[in-house]
């Protein structure tokens, strides 16, 4: 059985699907309509060897707008974007079909056949019999009544009256035509049951996720909601308060994954933290992976409700300097308040997927056996990579553990602190989401640790590493910066991984400048400080491992089962160029 965030590595891989439309709808609009008038010409040209195509452009032209606003009418969401896409890639298709049948007149050196025009019209009705059932929602019977409307209007205004009978009656092209439909039908019908038993229709599925990218998620979460599983999960903080009361600083680790994706479930919880606890607040990457993503508005609720129940389970006024140890690419950072170390973990530059959890049980086993209470492990998720790899991973180990063997003999101080965010700042890029950026300054036997947070999905690589170097030259010790893995978006980024990550639009001498300016804020108002440590049990659904399993698994067949019937679709069509 995979992982889940083998399954999550996977549906991630096949995001670049759904970056094939046009990124708008204007694009497809002109496009198809283009289309129609190269369809004219190259049939007028090509094929019926006349010069008479001027009056049939605004024809062919006006009866393609039409028909495309009447598809509206028949799909689930009246969606007239992924009409018009659809519109465009059936007109390029046939297209296609045309020029290849002119191609075999010349190479094979026999006459120009009227039966590629025809053959071009059924094959337009093919593919939206494929993309209207898979992503709009219409069912098999329906489509099988409206799929010729678009290319048959168009047929018939494009050919002289005379010529409709006996193209459209032709036995070989009437022949090829419905065996095209029927493999368009057969392809629909056994990929919306390509996930069963776990999912019942990757049709719907499909949709629902289509829908939700237009900020129509109920669907979407109504379907994750009930393949979720109620659980308990944690959340830890470590609370700093001035000695007079006045301000105040937590740290929060969540046991919850933020996701599944924007705008769903709890893809923008690191922001609804920060948020409830008035921006003085880092909301770390708790290690974690996709199955404890909340699926829904009502569950992240739920559980920022629950949040303001945490229970103080210690308190104190002193803590110990930081220890980093470096072995290899790993990177353990950790400070010590009482007997409850916080850590930071990192593969920065060289960067990994989320740390896996069976780390997470090693480390918390061996702070136990050295008799620590209790350890907030960070993921600081700040380069990109993939899964970590087993040398890697056993550095990182060995790094943690040494870690907390140091961090026994460190001497304890009185904690200072000071912190500063972005809010006041007016950042804006595409890279970052609504926290912003955030720095804390520990000042700790009188010497001063400054630690970054942004509320980004993960970091471009090498970007930490100019950022602390810009720090140095400013005599700042930056120990570590740590991202919140939001997977809130302000844009819809049309990349292979559907985000921005930090450093990638927002060059590192732009992002070191603002955390500087912040780091500068924040030592100005260090201060005397006790810490509370803090921790929350809440009861939430999540999503788990199978939702993740099953959608894999569904793609997966629905690939292979595409790949098949394309196949033989192209093998199929080849055998009509030598007609």
């Amino acid at each position: 059985m995979q992982k889940a965030s083998d399954d999550v590595s996977n549906i991630h891989s096949r995001f670049s699907l759904t970056l094939i439309n046009p990124s708008s709808h204007y694009f497809s609009l002109v496009g198809s309509l283009i289309t129609a008038v190269v369809i004219t010409i190259t049939t007028y040209l090509g094929y019926l060897a006349s010069e008479d195509f001027l009056f049939r452009i605004p024809l062919v032209v006006g009866v393609l707008a039409i028909t495309q606003l009447l598809d509206t009418r028949f799909t689930k969401k009246k969606e007239y974007s992924k009409v018009l896409h659809v519109s465009l890639f059936a007109n390029l298709l046939w297209v296609a079909v045309l020029l290849m049948g002119l191609l075999a007149s010349v190479v094979l050196s026999k006459e120009t056949s009227l039966f590629f025009i025809t053959l071009g019209m059924f094959l337009f009705a093919s593919i939206r019999i494929g993309v209207f059932t898979t992503t709009l929602g219409v069912s098999i019977k329906k489509i099988w009544l409206i799929c010729l409307i678009q290319p048959l209007a168009m047929f018939l205004v494009l050919i002289p009256q005379d010529m409709w009978i006996s193209m459209l009656t032709n036995p070989l092209s009437l022949g090829y035509g419905i065996v095209f439909l029927i493999i368009a039908s057969a392809w629909s019908l056994l990929t919306d049951k390509a996930g069963r038993p776990g999912m019942q229709s990757t049709h719907k599925t499909i949709q629902a996720y289509l829908a939700s990218q237009g900020n129509d998620f109920a669907e979407a979460e109504m379907m994750m909601e009930e393949r979720s599983n109620e659980t308990k999960v944690s959340t830890s903080q470590i609370r700093l308060l001035s000695s007079n009361g006045d301000t105040e600083f937590r740290m929060i680790l969540p046991e919850i994954h933020p996701g599944p994706y924007h705008p769903v479930g709890g893809s923008n919880i690191p922001y609804l933290i920060y948020k409830n606890f008035n921006s003085s607040v880092m909301v770390l990457h708790s290690i974690s992976d996709h199955s404890l993503n909340l699926p829904s508005k009502n569950e992240v609720e739920n559980y920022l409700k629950n949040l303001e129940k945490s229970e103080v389970k210690e308190e104190g006024a002193v803590c110990t300097e930081p220890v980093t140890v470096q072995i290899n690419k790993a990177r353990a950072t950790g400070l010590l308040f009482g007997k409850n170390p916080v850590m930071f973990l990192s593969l920065s530059p060289h960067g990994m997927e989320d740390i896996p959890c069976y780390m997470k049980t090693e480390i918390e086993q061996y702070a136990k056996n050295r008799d620590y209470t209790r350890i907030m492990i960070v993921d600081s998720h700040n380069a990109m990579g993939s899964e970590i790899s087993k040398t890697d991973g056993e550095d990182m180990l060995k790094a943690a553990k040494s870690c907390l063997d140091s961090l026994i003999t460190k001497e304890n101080y009185p904690i200072e602190f000071g912190y500063a965010n972005s809010d006041d700042m007016d950042i804006k890029t595409q890279d970052l989401g609504m926290g912003g950026l955030g720095i804390i300054c520990l000042k700790i036997n009188n010497k001063k640790y400054f630690i970054g947070w942004a509320d980004a999905n993960n970091m471009e690589n090498g970007v930490r590493e100019k950022i602390v170097e810009n720090f140095a030259k400013k005599g700042y010790n930056l120990l570590e910066i740590c991202t919140s893995d939001t997977h809130y978006a302000p844009v819809k980024a049309r990349n292979r991984n559907g985000y921005y990550q930090l450093g990638l639009m927002t060059d590192s001498e732009k992002l070191s400048k603002w955390f500087l300016s912040i780091a500068t804020n924040a030592e100005t108002k260090t201060t005397s400080a006790k810490y509370e440590i803090l921790e929350n049990q809440a009861d939430v659904k999540i999503m788990g491992q199978s939702i993740f399993e099953d959608f894999s698994k569904a793609l997966d067949n629905s690939l292979k089962l595409s790949k098949g019937f394309m196949i033989g679709a192209v093998c199929f069509f080849i055998t009509s160029l030598f007609l």
